[in-house]
C-alpha cells in the first residue's frame, strides 16, 4: 500500500481526524459512539471524519452486530506506522481529556472475544 506524504498530512491536518487516529491507535479499536463520547463531538461529524480516514487508507472497519469498529489499517507502510506511534507516544497530553471521557463512558459496546482454539 502506498500513501503519499502529502495525502497523509492533509488527512491528519484536521484536529478531529488526528485525535480519532491517536485514540484508535491507543485503544486498538473504537466505535463511533465511543469516539463521540471521547471527543465530545456529534455522531455525524465523527462518522464523516472516519469516512475520510478510511478513504485515505489509514483506517479499516469491521462490523460486529449493530456496531462498526474502526482500527488502524495494519497494511500501512512502516514509515506511517512509525510516525503514528511517535506522535502518540509524544503527545499524551493532547488526548488525555478524551481518554478520561472514554474511561468514564458507561454502556460501552462489548466486543466478542476473538480467540484461537
Amino acid at each position: 500500500m502506498a500513501i503519499a506524504p502529502l495525502q497523509l498530512y492533509k488527512c491528519l491536518a484536521d484536529e478531529t481526524r488526528l485525535l480519532c487516529m491517536l485514540l484508535i491507535q491507543q485503544e486498538g479499536e473504537l466505535c463511533v459512539c465511543e469516539l463521540t463520547t471521547a471527543l465530545a463531538v456529534s455522531q455525524p461529524k465523527i462518522s464523516r471524519h472516519l469516512g475520510q480516514l478510511r478513504e485515505c487508507s489509514l483506517l479499516q472497519d469491521r462490523r460486529e452486530g449493530q456496531w462498526i469498529y474502526y482500527q488502524v489499517n495494519p497494511a500501512l507502510p512502516g514509515w506511517v506506522s512509525q510516525l503514528m506511534a511517535l506522535t502518540l507516544a509524544n503527545n499524551q497530553d493532547l488526548i488525555k481529556p478524551a481518554t478520561r471521557r472514554l474511561a468514564a463512558m458507561g454502556d460501552r459496546p462489548v466486543r466478542n472475544q476473538q480467540c484461537c482454539a
